[in-house]
């Protein structure tokens, strides 16, 4: 008798889970879309559709050389929804958690976990092998175990990342283009990894819409989303100034600075406005601002006004710049900004980081007026230039200020002091020059050299 109440107590339980785990879903896998019906077979092997997939495959064994890129792929491959909404989080504007964001956290994981049934009857169906194990080569990622004889379509990272981005986006439409994009990425990442052909996750982003527009037959989740939009406006409104208090603008801390900001226009070398820059103004820590007057009341005695391209730099601009580079076909500006680099260097060069001093917010990118001629000094070079000619130490020794000519090209010696004018004086009142860029300086004492903040410039 005890231990057929033992045995019922264990079934119970069991049974309780199991509807437990049942009503994290929305729907069951007999109650979704069948993609089998609803998608076309993956591409013959004989077929154009392959012969793509094979270009693409040798595509993404390229993408592994930029270890940056590679990096992120490598990233995506985690399979959590930690990991998932970790890589969506800076274009989201929002860190989820249980935690912190529930109601989001809540309808993303019971939305995914609901939709990610719907790859396993076509993967099962249709078996096709994937890309490392058709050409006997290693994975960028190494999941090869993991993934061996398990059916390449569709992709379930791609499934997983362009959901997230399509729920995000219902969540916080303003961030849609740069969910998108980097939904997009995610998808790629697993070309590049060698998991999927690109047919795969091609196919697989029509497969996530057809998902998502299947939950909004849901009362459930259509009021788990309301919630979510509730939540993410109040989480949104206390958090997404965080941080702003400690920053001045510098209109009203450097009055007679004047203001070209390269990254609120489309003269930069993206070629577009940059995330996050939502006004044409320039914001630093009042510790950077109060010394950078310092520096403008120099100069002005000098006959000098400084001229900003660039100061508090959010996040989410830096991610904008991440993705540009990993977009290798993208050189719209490469002839004014880098004409002498392939970009696929400008990772490895580190041109291009993952993690900026502007979003610090104690850096700022200038140059120097004359109020005599009512022209830019003449500095031999342009800001965001990708080249040695960029470097302070370019044609002479900028601490000693020795000028060495090159015997061919280089800067005159006119040039070489114009720098030296601009960083002097820089110096003199507490910033600190970077050894690449002759325009970029930081506060030495920055009062948050830990800190990335992400609220937008305005």
């Amino acid at each position: 008798m005890t231990r057929l109440k033992s045995s019922l107590s264990v079934l119970l339980l069991l049974l309780v889970s199991v509807a437990g785990t049942a009503q994290q879903k929305y729907y069951t896998t007999e109650q979704l879309p069948d993609l089998i019906q609803c998608m076309p077979a993956p591409p013959d092997s004989l077929s154009y559709g392959f012969a793509y997939d094979i270009m693409r495959y040798q595509w993404g064994k390229t993408q592994r050389q930029d270890s940056v890129r590679a990096d992120i792929a490598k990233r995506d491959a985690v399979w959590s929804y930690e990991a998932l909404f970790a890589e969506f989080a800076g274009t989201f504007g929002l860190t989820i958690t249980e935690a912190s964001t529930p109601s989001i956290w809540r309808v993303m994981t019971r939305s995914l976990s609901t939709t990610d049934q719907m790859r396993v009857a076509p993967k099962a169906f249709y078996h096709r092998r994937r890309p490392f194990e058709v050409f006997h080569e290693p994975m960028l990622t190494g999941e090869e175990a993991a993934l061996s004889g398990e059916g390449s379509y569709p992709s379930g990272h791609t499934m997983r990342g362009w959901t997230a981005a399509l729920l995000l986006s219902e969540v916080n439409p303003a961030a849609a283009d740069t969910l998108f994009a980097r939904a997009w990425m995610y998808g790629e990442s697993r070309v590049i990894a060698g998991a999927h052909w690109q047919s795969d996750v091609d196919a697989t982003r029509s497969a996530a819409a057809i998902g998502y527009a299947y939950l909004h037959n849901s009362e459930e989740f259509l009021a788990d989303m309301a919630l979510a939009k509730d939540e993410f406006r109040r989480v949104a409104a206390a958090s997404g100034e965080q941080g702003r208090e400690h920053f001045v603008s510098l209109t009203e801390a450097v009055p007679d600075a004047i203001l070209e900001i390269r990254y609120f226009g489309t003269y930069n070398f993206v070629g577009d406005r940059i995330d996050g820059y939502l006004a044409p103004t320039a914001l630093l820590t009042r510790e950077a601002a109060a010394a950078l007057k310092a520096v403008s009341d120099d100069l002005m005695k000098q006959g000098y006004r400084l001229k900003i391209y660039d100061a508090y730099r959010p996040q989410r601009a830096v991610d904008h710049f991440v993705r540009w580079a990993a977009d290798v076909k993208d050189t719209r500006m490469k002839k004014p900004f880098y004409p002498n680099l392939n970009k696929k260097v400008l990772f490895k060069q580190e041109y291009i980081m993952e993690k900026s001093g502007h979003t610090r917010g104690s850096t700022v990118d200038l140059t120097i007026f004359d109020m005599a001629t009512g022209k830019e000094v003449d500095m031999g070079g342009t800001f965001d230039w990708f080249g040695p000619e960029s470097h302070p130490d370019y044609c002479g020794n900028p601490d000693t200020g020795e000028y060495k000519p090159l015997r061919k090209g280089g800067l005159t010696e006119q040039q070489f002091r114009n720098r030296l004018i601009l960083r002097k004086a820089m110096l003199r009142h507490g910033f600190k020059p970077l050894s690449t860029e002759w325009w970029h300086f930081t506060l030495a004492e920055e009062p948050f050299p830990d800190t990335f903040f992400n609220f937008p410039v305005r």
